[in-house]
């Protein structure tokens, strides 16, 4: 899986740079999990964005993957999701899945989508950072960005995937 990673974290790069994106790249200890990653690249869980690979039952028939993104403090809200593609079920996608679709490992993968089948959704929670960050396809890298190029160079469908935060 090692050159996969180095080929997504590459195509990464490629694409923020091709796109004039504002973006650093930061390394650091391996670790996927959001918590512990906040914490070791010094950020807010907030700015994180969490990227997780789900499965959208639209018939019985027709499956879609989606690649939901929400702020690092948020879950997955699965009905927010059923209705925006008036959908039978919504449920996370298998780890196998999700690696074949994002060539990642859980907990690496980014908020991009270098795949066709998979599409990309963002909860307008994230637009209430001025900069994001997140894994970038290595569990030992991590990329923070200002969140107008995020939204400029993912063009994720912006739907409401994370249950209102309690204020």
């Amino acid at each position: 899986m090692a050159d996969y990673q180095k080929d997504i974290h590459q195509q990464l790069r490629d694409l923020l740079d091709r796109e004039h994106a504002d973006y650093r790249v930061v390394e650091h200890e391996p670790q996927g999990r959001t918590e512990m990653i906040a914490k070791i690249r010094g950020n807010r869980i907030e700015q994180s964005i969490k990227s997780i690979v789900v499965q959208v039952r639209l018939s019985r028939k027709e499956n879609i993957y989606c690649l939901a993104n929400v702020p690092g403090d948020c879950r997955i809200d699965f009905e927010g999701i059923r209705n925006h593609f008036g959908a039978d079920s919504v449920a996370f996608a298998s780890r196998e899945k999700a690696q074949e679709l994002t060539g990642c490992v859980i907990g690496a993968i980014p908020p991009f989508s270098f795949n066709e089948q998979l599409q990309v959704l963002a909860d307008p929670l994230i637009r209430e950072n001025e900069e994001v960050v997140f894994n970038a396809g290595r569990l030992d890298r991590s990329i923070f960005m200002k969140m107008e190029d995020y939204i400029r160079t993912a063009k994720p469908q912006l739907v409401s995937i994370a249950p209102p935060r309690d204020r």
